[in-house]
């Protein structure tokens, strides 16, 4: 059987994660119990997601000529995931601290090299998306490349996903060029200006959004699931599977890899978004943004 094709436009970073009891308050010192490097940056850790689930997978970014980008490079070859699109620049890799305890995290992003992701290495690298069955890009690379990307695929007919993550404002010829796009509840708010997420509110944001893009939006809800719109125009949602959270680092890049993986397989939206779900659920029962990434075997049924 032929395995599906995903090409991944994006940053890659070292994840300096810091493990506390607590967030601190501003000016608070708070005593952490753990520091860990760990590979990471969304570009990579969704990557590693489609390539732990058996998907063919290229990514297209840049990492530094330090220690750190040699790691990074090194850990994804080891996956199996086709570095061709990858450029190495002088100076640093990009770098994330994550504060993190049980129940959630905060991070801050120095892009570094992911600067370099330009959109002349996208254009350089076209086949790798044109080839693809889907494209997967998110936000910690220049919005120019995000763009650009979007249009080689676009005009290759290859299917997008848009992760509108970290949240930014986007301008509405970038947001009109992908098919489906995945933001999170904060993502989304900011997006549609819209603060108010009880189900009719969000609905009716939905359905004006769709219209506006033309594209279909799969919102992502932490222990709520992730919710679309069927075509009835009614809200439906796929539960998260109840789980002990170890981590919720990665989460948002396990879905996404998983639903890329299910689309990319050629199945329909409700079985790749559920599916998503069941592999964002065992993502979070693990440390690490990458290292919580499952294996297709180890997502279970619902």
């Amino acid at each position: 059987m032929k395995r599906p094709r995903i090409a991944v436009v994006g940053s890659l970073n070292m994840d300096l994660v810091v493990s506390m009891p607590r967030m601190p308050q501003v000016g608070e010192t708070v005593h952490g119990t753990d520091i860990h490097y760990i590979p990471g940056g969304k570009g990579a850790n969704q990557a590693v997601g489609c390539a732990r689930l058996g998907a063919e997978v290229s990514m297209i970014g840049a990492v530094g000529s330090d220690h750190f980008g040699r790691e990074m490079l090194e850990r994804l070859q080891e996956e199996g995931i086709d570095l061709g699109g990858v450029h190495t620049a002088e100076g640093p890799t990009g770098t994330a601290a994550i504060f993190h305890t049980a129940e959630d995290n905060c991070i801050a992003v120095v892009p570094g090299a992911n600067a370099y992701c330009t959109p002349e290495l996208v254009e350089r690298h076209r086949e790798r998306i044109e080839s693809a069955d889907v494209l997967l890009v998110q936000l910690e690379v220049p919005l120019d490349t995000v763009h650009r990307a979007l249009e080689i695929a676009r005009q290759a007919g290859v299917r997008t996903v848009l992760n509108p993550a970290p949240a930014k404002v986007l301008p509405a010829p970038l947001l009109s060029l992908a098919d489906i796009l995945t933001p999170n509840e904060t993502e989304f708010a900011l997006l549609s200006g819209e603060q108010d997420t009880s189900e009719e509110v969000l609905r009716r944001v939905m359905i004006a959004w769709q219209q506006d893009y033309g594209h279909t939006v799969i919102l992502t809800r932490g222990r709520l699931g992730s919710s679309w719109l069927d075509e009835g125009e009614r809200l439906r949602t796929e539960p998260a599977l109840p789980v002990e959270t170890v981590d919720t680092t990665g989460a948002g890049d396990a879905f996404n890899a998983a639903l890329c993986f299910g689309l990319a397989s050629g199945w329909d939206l409700q079985k790749a978004a559920d599916f998503a779900c069941r592999a964002a659920s065992v993502s979070v029962t693990r440390f690490g943004a990458q290292a919580g990434m499952p294996r297709l075997e180890e997502v279970p049924e619902r």
